[in-house]
């Protein structure tokens, strides 16, 4: 089993890697990317998300992954919601929101809730790191004025710093 330590000290000697490293692995694209950097044997996902001049991502869970993200360029919002409730019939309840900002971290699961992260500038691309301890293939994503859940299987843009032939996240029929 993969401890929070793991993941902690994964993450932070991943966070000491030479920025021209990370600049070659950096791929944007029309929505924001997830670059894959490492598999961490199976362990965990080490991942560059680029996020271009207004790009977001839906609100979304971590499949019982923990998910560790440290801005490293520009500006990256963060609103966490509360779970639907089991009907999913009414609008998720926003819990918070914040503005992470270069070189901030921050740390999510499912039970802290799920979140949304977007690029609220539309002048600045964003880049963020991440580790997601154990990697997952599938989440869910929520609409927020109904909480109904939709699984995505989840793809990367690119691998090891090599475009991939699967470019959106799919749809999966449950």
């Amino acid at each position: 089993m993969v401890t929070s330590e793991v993941c902690t000290t994964a993450f932070l000697s991943a966070m000491q890697t030479c920025c021209t490293e990370i600049t070659a692995l950096e791929k944007f694209s029309q929505m924001y990317t997830r670059n894959l950097v490492d598999s961490g044997n199976g362990k965990f996902n080490l991942m560059i998300l680029c996020w271009g001049e207004g790009h977001g991502s839906s609100i979304h869970d971590h499949t019982d992954s923990h998910c560790f993200m440290k801005i490293l360029q520009g500006n990256l919002k963060e609103t966490l919601f509360d779970w639907p409730e089991k009907k999913g019939n009414g609008e998720m309840t926003k819990k918070s929101e914040r503005v992470l900002r270069e070189n901030q971290c921050a740390y999510i699961n499912d039970s802290i809730g799920l979140h949304r992260v977007e690029n609220i500038s539309h002048t600045e691309s964003a880049v963020s790191l991440h580790l997601y301890s154990p990697p997952f293939d599938s989440c869910n994503t929520f609409d927020q004025r109904t909480g109904h859940k939709h699984k995505v299987r989840m793809t990367f843009y690119s691998k090891f710093g090599e475009r991939t032939l699967c470019v959106s996240m799919g749809s999966l029929n449950n």
